[in-house]
């Protein structure tokens, strides 16, 4: 068997793991109910628990490392979770260091949105591309950004924090305290206000039949709008000229190859798709125009493999390699990586 590397992804309803080989295939997977709210020592004992149970399915494996997705804001470099509001009491707690020196391995670690995005760029409907801006639609709005075969970081890596650009000086205010964010209008949870604002209990819509009389989501509204309603329907168009605006803007920004929609609505990708491409048309200089806006491929396995391809890809952007390194070797490194082979 080749060799693999385990992942893991802090960043859903539910930690999962798996494990993974340098051909984006997965061979074990398992999950556990989130601790999120338990402190850092909990999701970290979760994580390692967690580990034993996939290599006890595969027990001939070679492990070659240990990929992380972790909500940000985090430092991928230094390998410290700063301080992600979905995880309860994690302040500057150096994941890779904890990890790294329990298990023995190399440890990477990165953003989960970023590590979605590597997973569509190397196995999914990026592959073969430059670059691309992954968005990835459900509770919130995050994303990343491959440049040039790189995951753009930024300062601190806490770069590509899309769904926070304000795009409305309107509407409902932010978990982050803004008014305007693109996740506060156009995220899953925004479309489900939305139509839980627009119907009442007991009203006899579908929107609430389907809910149970009891507040609407997004995934009931794409229900709703493939069944036809024309409630759901109108709460659709409304969200195509939303993310459309803000596919617009991330258009201009980094000028990709292609734009990915990944996350929970996505699964609604056909009913969003032409309006998405209407409001890109009318509001996108003539030179972004032609850019396709397609739907992701590995689903809620994309950052899991990405996460795995930080350990399984040498030359992975972020000097993933170098990140247990001092500088000397780093330099070596990426001496060598210039010169296109590993370093003696």
């Amino acid at each position: 068997m080749s060799k693999l590397a385990l992942a893991f992804d802090l960043g859903g309803t539910a930690l999962r793991g798996a494990l993974v080989e340098s051909d984006g295939s997965v061979v074990a997977h398992a999950s556990a109910p989130t601790m999120a709210g338990a402190g850092s020592e909990a999701v970290i004992g979760q994580i390692i628990a967690l580990a034993g149970d996939l290599i006890a399915q595969s027990p001939q494996a070679e492990i070659a490392g240990i990929g992380v997705g972790a909500p940000g804001p985090l430092d991928p470099k230094a390998g410290i979770v700063i301080a992600p509001p979905t995880l309860a009491g994690w302040h500057d707690v150096p994941l890779i260091d904890i990890l790294g020196q329990h298990f023995g391995l190399p440890v990477r670690l990165e953003n989960d949105a970023n590590a979605a995005a590597l997973g569509e760029w190397r196995f999914g409907a990026g592959h073969g591309s430059g670059s691309l801006v992954f968005v990835t639609v459900s509770t919130g709005i995050g994303g990343g950004v491959v440049a040039d075969g790189h995951i753009y970081h930024g300062r601190r890596g806490l770069a590509a924090e899309i769904g926070h650009m304000t795009i409305t000086g309107e509407g409902d205010r932010c978990f982050c305290g803004a008014i305007g964010c693109f996740e506060a209008v156009a995220s899953g949870t925004a479309l489900g206000r939305r139509a839980t604002r627009q119907t009442a209990p007991g009203d006899g819509s579908l929107l609430r039949r389907l809910s149970g009389d009891g507040d609407v989501s997004a995934r009931h509204v794409v229900e709703a709008a493939q069944a036809g309603d024309a409630n759901a329907l109108e709460l659709i168009e409304a969200e195509a000229r939303w993310l459309g605006i803000g596919f617009t803007n991330l258009l201009h920004l980094y000028s990709p190859d292609l734009i990915v929609m990944g996350g929970g609505l996505s699964n609604g990708f056909d009913l969003l798709a032409p309006s998405i491409a209407a409001v890109v048309q009318q509001r996108a200089m003539p030179a972004y125009r032609d850019v396709p806006i397609v739907r992701a491929e590995l689903g809620d396995r994309a950052g899991l493999i990405g996460a795995a391809s930080l350990i399984l890809w040498e030359g992975e952007p972020g000097l993933a390699l170098a990140m247990a390194q001092d500088d000397k070797d780093s330099g070596a490194t990426a001496d060598a990586r210039e010169r296109g082979r590993s370093p003696d």
